[in-house]
């Protein structure tokens, strides 16, 4: 990670705020003087009144500036609503965006959430430019694992924001988050980057594969998802694509992609129309703790173990061995699996990559070209445990919506998404499908909405069974299982 260099805005507020935080403390001790015995000389009260007068113009000047940075890059902020069909009636989903322009791309495109315009159609699609205008796309382009999407508008000359560099980012920089929140358009929030690297989120409703997340204090709430997150010059730092709240506003700890992996998605959209993703061909420990690692000679836990080499891959072809532990990826030290998944997905197919490994307690280099992922091939995440037989039948007043308070019942966090089996025919075994199995994922698609289940099913109206995952829990421990299910229709 390169040490920040502040940029020119930066730093001026910054300073701004220590001069004024400063300033406070030695007013606030000038006055409690004068409370005392001897009171100031009309010299030293003219001296405090100077200073509060200097620091008062000092925070008119950093409101000054926030607001210039909030007059550059609203323009290119837009709000977007997206309405989708499903067996209930009309579903309407509200966000926001950013326009952008690519070098090697002509006119703008609109930067979001998937989610925001999952499954809509183009005439579904409204978005609303700061002018006032309404505009409807004229493609889309989405990545699932990622969520993020791109809207090709028709109006060339539209003001588009400039990307920043998220790795130039440091924890404390203050940023400004832009979007609609609750549908009200042209909305700024300041606050700083909480925290960098946040991975293994679960996303309600979503399969995030690349997971890599700013956090940050500045507010973040319904509608803001797709808007961009920008730093004191402007520059779009990250795209806010959720929150972590208990009520559903916001409590102060929201995230964001970082810009770098955006440009690399997007990039990826505009030339292929999809993502080129890197291939390794490794399954990994998920459970790779403290504990095991001290077992390999590891003063902490840190790196991916590597749990099984798939055959003709590149990490074959490289001499990678179950067992083995990446510590180093491209120059990159690596955090745990989930950091080494999101590296190898964003790596150039092709591009050989130096890759440091832990084997016998002694560090190798091996080098390794990755090829590009295909659709059936396995990824580097960890294999999940099976049960494929029998099969049982799930009515469909036999599902529920999973709520907090259901999911602290059901012996999960509150924070656990999905579908509640409540009913099913005939009662199986404890080895398949139970009652209080929550439904994450049917075909392979997230679920949280009896509206999501009629969607994906509506897809598949030809197979008798589907592949469903479901979290249950186990001895009072929360595993992962996939079971098939065999559908009536009631």
């Amino acid at each position: 990670m390169k040490t920040l260099s502040a940029p020119t805005g930066s730093s001026g507020l910054f300073g701004l705020l220590v001069i004024v935080l400063s300033s406070v403390v030695t007013l606030t001790g000038s006055t409690s003087q004068a409370a005392g015995p001897q009171a100031e000389t009309p010299s030293e009260y003219t001296t405090s009144g100077n200073v509060l007068q200097q620091q008062t113009d000092l925070l008119r000047q950093a409101g000054r500036h926030l607001a210039a940075v909030s007059a550059k890059t609203m323009p290119a902020v837009v709000n977007i609503e997206s309405k989708r069909d499903s067996r209930s009636g009309e579903l309407q989903e509200t966000g926001s965006g950013v326009i952008m322009r690519s070098p090697r791309d002509q006119g703008v495109f609109i930067i979001t959430n998937r989610h925001v315009v999952a499954d809509a159609r183009l005439n579904q699609i409204e978005v609303f430019l700061s002018d006032g205008r309404v505009l409807t796309p004229t493609e889309k382009l989405e990545d699932s694992a990622s969520d993020l999407a791109v809207l090709r508008i028709p109006d060339p000359g539209l003001p588009a924001a400039q990307f920043g560099d998220s790795d130039n980012l440091d924890i404390g920089h203050f940023v400004l988050a832009m979007g609609s929140p609750f549908g009200l358009s042209e909305s700024v929030t300041l606050g700083i980057i909480s925290a960098k690297g946040r991975r293994s989120l679960e996303l309600p409703g979503r399969r995030v594969l690349n997971q890599d997340f700013l956090q940050t204090d500045a507010a973040i709430n319904p509608g803001n998802s797709g808007g961009p997150l920008v730093d004191l010059d402007g520059r779009v730092i990250g795209i806010n694509t959720a929150i972590a709240s208990q009520g559903g506003g916001n409590e102060g700890i929201g995230f964001s992609i970082p810009s770098n992996l955006v440009q690399f998605i997007v990039g990826q959209l505009l030339e292929y129309g999809r993502v080129r993703r890197g291939y390794l061909g490794v399954q990994l420990d998920e459970h790779f703790t403290i504990e095991v690692a001290k077992k390999y000679s590891l003063d902490r836990k840190r790196g991916a173990r590597v749990t099984k080499v798939l055959d003709n891959t590149p990490a074959a072809q490289a001499g990678i061995r179950p067992d083995d532990i990446v510590l180093n990826y491209d120059g990159f030290d690596v955090a745990d699996e989930t950091d080494l998944i999101n590296k190898v997905n964003i790596t150039a197919v092709n591009k050989r990559v130096r890759v440091i490994v832990l084997r016998s307690g002694q560090q190798m280099t091996l080098y390794v070209v990755l090829t590009e992922k295909r659709e059936d091939e396995r990824s580097e995440a960890p294999e999940l445990p099976t049960e494929l037989a029998p099969t049982y039948r799930l009515t469909s007043r036999g599902i529920l919506a999973l709520t907090p308070g259901l999911s602290v019942q059901c012996g999960f966090q509150p924070g656990q998404t999905g579908l509640l089996v409540t009913e099913i025919s005939p009662f199986p075994s404890t080895d398949h499908l139970q009652l209080y199995d929550v439904i994450e994922e049917v075909a392979r698609q997230p679920v949280s909405t009896l509206e999501e289940l009629d969607a994906v099913l509506d897809s598949f109206k030809e197979e008798p069974q589907i592949l469903v995952k479901v979290r249950r829990v186990v001895e009072g421990v929360p595993v992962t299982r996939l079971v098939l299910w065999n559908r009536t229709r009631e």
